[in-house]
C-alpha cells in the first residue's frame, strides 16, 4: 500500500486528529468486517491506529483491538457524557496516525425520533468525516438515491466516502460507482465482493469473541488482506486528514474530575504502590467483557489489578475485591463447575466479605446453578438464584436505573445508565438467603420484575454493564470497599 506522506505523519499533542467513522445503513451491512481489515491492514505496514467502538459492545471492540494491537475505547454518547467522550477521544488519539471508529446500527439510529444518540451525532461531535458502507444485494442506481438521501438528512453530517458492499461482479460495481460518484459527488473508495466464506465467526447477535478463537490471527490476516485488495488507502487517508475536531485541544485539563486517563495512574512513593489494594478481574473465554477504561478508572481510583482464571485456576490468591465481567460461562458451563477448588474458595470470600462486583455473566457464575438442554452445572452458590437460557434475548438494549436501596457500591438515590444483553433468566430464587434487590429499571428488564441489582454482604451483582466514564464513583467505591477489607483484615 502506498500513503500520501502529508496525512500519514504521526500527531503530535498540538495537532487535530486525523480519522474517520464507518457507518452503514442498518446492522448487518458489513462495517464491522471493514473496520476490521482497515485498522488490520494500516497496522500491519506500520501505522499507529487508535480503534473505537460506538455502542455498547465488547466483540467488535476486542476484534478491533486485536488488530490495532492496542486497547478499542468506547465512544458510547448515551453511556458517556459528550464532554467526556471529547476528552477521552482527543486522549486516546494523542501520538497515533489515524482514528477509526466503528459505528453502530445505521448511521442515524438512536434511540428517540431525534438520533441523539445516533453514530452520526458522534462524528459531528468529533468533528470526524464519515465512511459509508453500503450493502449493494440486488440493487445498483437505487443505492444512488439512498446515498444521496443519506447526504441531504443532516448537511452537518460529512458524508465524504463510501464502500460498497456485496457486489455481484465489475459491471454492479461500475453502475454503482458512476451512479453514486455522479449524482452525490461523493467518492467510492472501495468495492467488497460477496465473499464466500464467513472469515468471522458468529454468536447470537454478533461475532465470537476473539479468545475463544482459536483462528483469530488468520482471520485478521485475511480481513487485512480483503481490505488491501478492495480498498482504496491512499482515498482513506485523504478522507481521515479531513477531520476537524471542534474541541480545543489546549484546553484538555491534565488531571480529569473524573479520573479517566491512564497516564494518571501509579504516581505516588513507593510505600504509596505497596498500600494499593489488589483487585483480581476473572479474564478467561468465559469471562472476558470489560471495558479497558473500566479497567483504567480501578487503577486510577489507587487500585493494583491481577487477572485471574475461574477456567485454569484452582486457587484464588489473596485479594481485597474481586471483579467478574460478562462473556458466554454458559458455553464453558461444564469446566466451570468441574472446577470445585476455585468455586469453593470464592464461596469462602464471600461469605468472609470479600467485596464481589459482578456483571451478567458473573451474576449467573455467583448463582446455585445453570441449566442448559435439560443438564445442570453447579456455580459458586454465592446467590440465591438459579439460571436458564433461553433461544431469544431476554434483556437486550440500553438500561437506565434507579438505586433505591443501601448497597455497598451506589447510593440510593443515584441514577445510572447501563446496557443489558442476556439470553439466561432466573429460573428459581431462594427469598429466604437474606439478598436484595436493590435496583429499579426505569428502563430495560433486568433480573426479575423490573428489578436488578441483587446485594448481599460485601457481593452485588447486575445484568446491567455500566460503563466507568458515564459512573465515575463506580471505581471508586470498588477500591474504598477493597481498602476497608484490607484493613479489616489488617486489625485482625
Amino acid at each position: 500500500m502506498k500513503f500520501t506522506r502529508s496525512v500519514v505523519e504521526k500527531r503530535q499533542d498540538n495537532s487535530e486528529p486525523s480519522g474517520f467513522v464507518i457507518s452503514a445503513l442498518r446492522g448487518g451491512s458489513g462495517k464491522t468486517l471493514i473496520s476490521i481489515g482497515i485498522v488490520a491492514a494500516w497496522s500491519k505496514s506500520g501505522k499507529k491506529i487508535a480503534p473505537f467502538k460506538k455502542g455498547p459492545d465488547y466483540i467488535d471492540a476486542g476484534w478491533l483491538s486485536l488488530a490495532a494491537g492496542g486497547p478499542c475505547y468506547n465512544l458510547d454518547t448515551f453511556l458517556i457524557n459528550q464532554p467526556t467522550i471529547s476528552q477521552s477521544f482527543n486522549h486516546h488519539t494523542l501520538n497515533t496516525d489515524f482514528a477509526v471508529i466503528e459505528g453502530n446500527r445505521g448511521l442515524y439510529d438512536g434511540i428517540d425520533s431525534t438520533g441523539s444518540t445516533s453514530t452520526a451525532e458522534l462524528a459531528k461531535l468529533l468533528g470526524l468525516p464519515v465512511i459509508l458502507c453500503i450493502d449493494c444485494t440486488k440493487s445498483t442506481r437505487t443505492m444512488g438515491a439512498v446515498v444521496l438521501g443519506c447526504i441531504c438528512f443532516d448537511p452537518d453530517v460529512k458524508i465524504q466516502g463510501v464502500i460498497l458492499n456485496r457486489v455481484a461482479g465489475s459491471r454492479h460495481e461500475q453502475i454503482l460507482r458512476k451512479t453514486i460518484e455522479q449524482y452525490c459527488d461523493v467518492p467510492v473508495v472501495g468495492a467488497l465482493p460477496k465473499l464466500s466464506v464467513n472469515i468471522f465467526p458468529e454468536r447470537h447477535m454478533g461475532l465470537v469473541p476473539t479468545p475463544e478463537h482459536l483462528w483469530a490471527a488468520k482471520s485478521l490476516d485475511k480481513a487485512a488482506e480483503i481490505a488491501e485488495t478492495y480498498i482504496d488507502f491512499n482515498a482513506l487517508a485523504e478522507i481521515a486528514g479531513k477531520a476537524a475536531s471542534p474541541v480545543k485541544l489546549e484546553e484538555m485539563i491534565s488531571t480529569s474530575p473524573l479520573g479517566i486517563f491512564p497516564s494518571e495512574a501509579g504516581k505516588g512513593n513507593k510505600d504509596e504502590a505497596e498500600a494499593k489494594p489488589l483487585i483480581g478481574i476473572c479474564k478467561d473465554s468465559a469471562f472476558q467483557f470489560y471495558y479497558p477504561e473500566n479497567l483504567d478508572a480501578l487503577k486510577i481510583a489507587g487500585a493494583e489489578i491481577i487477572f485471574i482464571s475461574p477456567l485454569e485456576d484452582s486457587i484464588i490468591p489473596d485479594l481485597d475485591a474481586l471483579y467478574i465481567g460478562g462473556g458466554f460461562p454458559e458455553t464453558h458451563a461444564e469446566k466451570l463447575a468441574a472446577n470445585r477448588g476455585f468455586l469453593n474458595a470464592l464461596k469462602n470470600l464471600a461469605m468472609a466479605g470479600l467485596p464481589i462486583y459482578a456483571e451478567c455473566g458473573g451474576l449467573m457464575f455467583l448463582g446455585e446453578k445453570m441449566v442448559i438442554d435439560g443438564a445442570s452445572y453447579k456455580m459458586s452458590s454465592i446467590l440465591p438464584l438459579s439460571f436458564s437460557l433461553s433461544q431469544k434475548p431476554q434483556g437486550h438494549g440500553y438500561t437506565k436505573i434507579l438505586v433505591e436501596k443501601e448497597n455497598p457500591f451506589f447510593k440510593v438515590g443515584t441514577t445510572l445508565r447501563g446496557h443489558e444483553f442476556h439470553y439466561s433468566k432466573v429460573l428459581t430464587w431462594d427469598d429466604g438467603a437474606g439478598a436484595e434487590l436493590v435496583f429499579s429499571m426505569e428502563r430495560g428488564t433486568g433480573l426479575i420484575n423490573k428489578k436488578d441489582g441483587i446485594s448481599m454482604k460485601n457481593v452485588f451483582a447486575t445484568y446491567s454493564h455500566i460503563h466507568a466514564l458515564g459512573t465515575p464513583d463506580w471505581a471508586k467505591a470498588v477500591v474504598r470497599n477493597a481498602n476497608c477489607y484490607k484493613k479489616g483484615r489488617a486489625d485482625n
